[in-house]
């Protein structure tokens, strides 16, 4: 046991080191900063925002042996849609050192401390996922703020088209007005259209980038709208007027499933608070189920159904609109 632990010690501490050292080589680049500069200069149009990259390059790691190592995988490619969803700064390959890096701490951590592996197990699974939690969670967190952007966008492009602009100047307008993350991608898209991609290409583009249903609806809108002609600004103010409705009724059925979500919240935490309780109150009576092999076990069986439970009371409460 020491002999493992003195190894993943010094896995820890080597890849701790590596990752250091090619975070730092990433961000003081000189060949990067005159290759940007160089850019800067010979563009007719002066890109201000160095983080739109028109190349469709695939770019996991700032290690090169690690890099052609994520190429090799087919999963990559959703993880790295994962992370440009969520607009993070990092390449996939720092969240999946990082992973390897917590889930390493968390086994020497637990072995040390404990030699039970149905604690070390979790321990090590829960710390090395603490990564792409993250991830996921700024992801939604973009991909509201998009959806509450958007019908403004819309009714935005749609004056533009009024007031006789192409429907490239009404997604300049969005792009200059608004900010991240709406205003982001549609510049992004703009610039992609200016590049020579046509606009269909450049709109499913978006919607790869942005994961968010009333997008597909208007990108299909556009489309369509381009084949076979029509009122676009029209379309785009119906499809903006729905998605207003529909978030009304959204938040109507938020405030009637809120009883629904804190009955929910009670019944998971009451069973902790009582066990906590019996043990200050009489310890010898909880006693018994850490101690003996069929009360460890009736705990487990226990923690799974309250997961399933959960799972299953959220499936209820999570109304589609």
């Amino acid at each position: 046991m020491d002999i493992l632990i003195g190894i993943g010690i010094f896995i820890v501490i080597l890849l701790l080191i590596e990752g250091a050292y090619y975070t730092i080589r990433s961000v003081r680049s000189p060949e990067k900063k005159a290759v940007k500069k160089r850019l800067r200069t010979l563009s007719a149009s002066k890109i201000e925002d160095e983080s739109i990259d028109i190349l469709r390059k695939k770019f996991l790691s700032e290690i090169p042996w690690f890099n052609r190592l994520l190429l090799s995988f087919n999963w990559t490619d959703r993880l790295n849609r994962l992370l440009e969803q969520a607009n993070v700064k990092y390449p996939l390959g720092v969240y999946i050192l990082l992973t390897f890096i917590l889930a390493f701490a968390g086994l020497l951590v637990s072995s040390w401390l404990t030699s039970n592996y149905l604690i070390i197990i979790p321990v090590t699974v829960i710390l090395g996922m603490i990564p792409f939690f993250y991830v996921y969670k700024k992801k939604k967190q973009r991909m509201d703020k998009f959806q509450r952007q958007f019908p403004e966008a819309l009714d935005l492009v749609a004056r533009a088209l009024r007031a006789g602009h192409a429907f490239t100047g009404g997604l300049k307008m969005v792009a200059d007005e608004m900010g991240d993350p709406v205003g982001s991608e549609f510049d992004k898209t703009l610039d992609e259209i200016n590049f020579g991609i046509g606009i269909p290409e450049a709109l499913k583009g978006l919607s790869n980038r942005v994961d968010c249903p009333d997008l597909k609806f208007f990108i299909i809108s556009v489309i369509i709208q381009r084949e076979t002609g029509g009122n676009l600004a029209e379309i785009l103010d119906n499809i903006s007027y729905l998605i207003r409705e529909r978030f009304k009724l959204y938040g109507r059925i938020r405030v009637l499933a809120a009883q629904g979500k804190l009955s929910a919240a009670i019944l998971i935490i009451l069973p902790f608070f009582v066990a906590i309780g019996l043990s200050l109150v009489n310890p010898k009576y909880t006693a018994t189920l850490s101690t003996d092999p069929i009360g460890r076990i009736l705990v487990i069986f226990a923690l799974i159904m309250m997961i399933f439970g959960v799972f299953v009371m959220r499936r209820m409460i999570a109304i589609k609109v």
